[in-house]
């Protein structure tokens, strides 16, 4: 059944520019906000995955996205919501931001260059696998120590950075019936920033061949990406500070007797209240196994698809280039199903549109499932296992640029929305819990399932498992998780449509 459609503008302008004219200054300093921050978030995605798949190995992502990366984001979470109780939201975002700009920039000018000194040796490192050949990975991971601290934060950044900070503050300042139209166009203008951070990276990796011999191609490489970084963060920053003075200041915007975080009296906060808010609340609760779902299944189809990505591209510059024209690909696509997801969200129940992503997902995996499953097929109709390759990458493009752009369309609207209706501390520690720590649990469950079967098949069969062979286990959580996302599909839709 439809909903009553917007009539305050043109069909045209109703379908690509459903916003007032005196919104502008609102809308415009938020979606340079988002621009640069998806920016920087594709930009750094990049350089993680090329860090160690390339240097490591793909089966190396399970193991830090379980051991490592979930320490990480309860450490930061904690970190956070200590300072939370001592700043107002503005200084937060500020000290949040240059926190990971700062090792970033340490990164790219001192731990990298003189990795061989920071680093332990080859040699050691090879000693403790053979001594302990059980902890083969996690000795891998402790020999590039940095460059997992490096993936632990860029991990991060999409979770505190784009998700906690700044759709959190979106959320403070924008009304249920105005968010229906404006946080689809917010998501046009950051994932044009997708194909941006695609060409940049492109570029910026593609200089192998006109790189001096006694000089790194990949230095120069990170050295590029990390300044752009920096510098428009610091953009970011400034415009944050203008919205304060000119924007929350403005009542068509903000009529609230204080500003976002700032309170007569603040109480003290903990992760653990937030936990126990997610815990205790049903709809909080519904909105976090939505996001849990997405992790797990997310995790599982891209490794398997990088697995086959690191054997055809084994250089670190031309694994980050091929990945940087995947990027800005992904984002062309995303732009247009985003016109595509704004105007369901108006037209149609939330449901509806949050129903889209767990449906692609599920078909997408059976797709990717489906070619590696016809491995002897292919070899024998191709006539080589390189060809074989090639369809798994093929079809593991195809896909994922469809489940990414329906994730950051309507997986990532219908969340925040979903958000608007709760109570302030429910907004604020309760997402802090749910984007952060239960997305960061969807992904280390994913990995720690691979862990799992990897490790399993293993000790079973005698003879080390590879992707190939626990791919039918995988395929089966992965179709049970899926089952589990449309259930909590349902059900939140029901409750969103009573408070409605």
């Amino acid at each position: 059944m439809k909903a009553s459609v917007d009539c305050e503008f043109s069909t045209v302008r109703g379908i690509f520019f459903p916003i007032h004219r005196y919104e502008l200054k609102k809308i415009i300093p938020l979606g340079i906000i988002l621009f640069i921050t998806l920016f920087n978030h594709y930009c750094l995605k990049n350089i993680k995955d090329s860090l160690i798949v390339t240097n490591v190995g793909a089966e190396a992502l399970a193991f830090i996205k379980l051991f490592c990366v979930p320490p990480g984001a309860v450490l930061c979470m904690l970190l956070y919501t200590k300072l939370s109780d001592k700043l107002k939201n503005e200084h937060l975002f500020y000290a949040t931001l240059s926190s990971f700009l700062c090792f970033f920039a340490l990164f790219a000018f001192c731990l990298y260059p003189y990795r061989s000194f920071f680093h332990p040796s080859h040699d050691t490192i090879v000693g403790l696998q053979v001594m302990f050949p059980s902890a083969f990975w996690l000795f891998s991971i402790l020999g590039v120590w940095s460059y997992t601290i490096f993936f632990v934060l860029a991990e991060l950044w999409s979770s505190f950075i784009l998700t906690l900070l700044f759709w959190q503050f979106v959320n403070q300042i924008t009304e249920l019936k105005d968010a229906k139209r404006i946080y689809a166009f917010l998501a046009i203008i950051g994932q044009s920033a997708v194909t941006l951070s695609g060409f940049v990276g492109a570029m910026a990796s593609d200089i192998k061949n006109n790189t001096p011999e006694f000089q790194d191609p990949w230095q120069i490489t990170l050295n590029y990406l990390i300044g752009t970084v920096i510098v428009t963060s610091i953009i970011v920053m400034f415009l944050y500070h203008w919205m304060y003075q000119h924007v929350l200041t403005d009542r068509r915007f903000y009529n609230k007797p204080y500003l976002p975080g700032i309170k007569i009296k603040k109480s003290k906060s903990s992760i653990w209240q937030g936990l126990k808010m997610a815990i205790t609340s049903p709809y909080l609760g519904l909105i976090a196994l939505l996001v849990i779902c997405y992790g797990i299944n997310d995790n599982i189809l891209e490794n398997f698809w990088k697995h086959e990505l690191k054997n055809r591209f084994p250089d670190i510059n031309q694994y980050n280039t091929f990945m940087c024209q995947y990027t800005m690909h992904y984002g062309l696509f995303s732009m247009f199903i985003l016109i595509i997801a704004g105007n369901i969200f108006r037209r149609f129940k939330w449901g509806i549109g949050a129903m889209i992503t767990p449906c692609i997902v599920t078909l997408g995996g059976i797709i990717i499932f489906g070619s590696i499953f016809a491995k002897n097929y292919c070899i024998q109709c191709l006539g080589s296992a390189l060809a074989h390759q090639s369809l798994i990458i093929f079809a593991g493009v195809v896909v994922l640029i469809g489940i990414k752009s329906s994730k950051m369309s309507f997986f990532d609207l219908s969340k925040e929305m979903a958000y608007i209706p709760l109570s302030e501390d429910l907004k604020v520690k309760g997402k802090a819990v749910v984007d952060v720590l239960g997305y960061r649990f969807g992904k280390s469950g994913g990995s720690g399932l691979q862990v799992i079967l990897l490790t399993g098949v293993t000790l079973c069969s005698g003879t080390q498992a590879t992707y190939e062979s626990i791919a039918p286990y995988a395929f089966i959580i992965f179709l049970l998780t899926s089952c589990v996302w449309f259930v909590a599909v349902s059900r939140l839709s029901r409750k969103i449509h009573v408070k409605n």
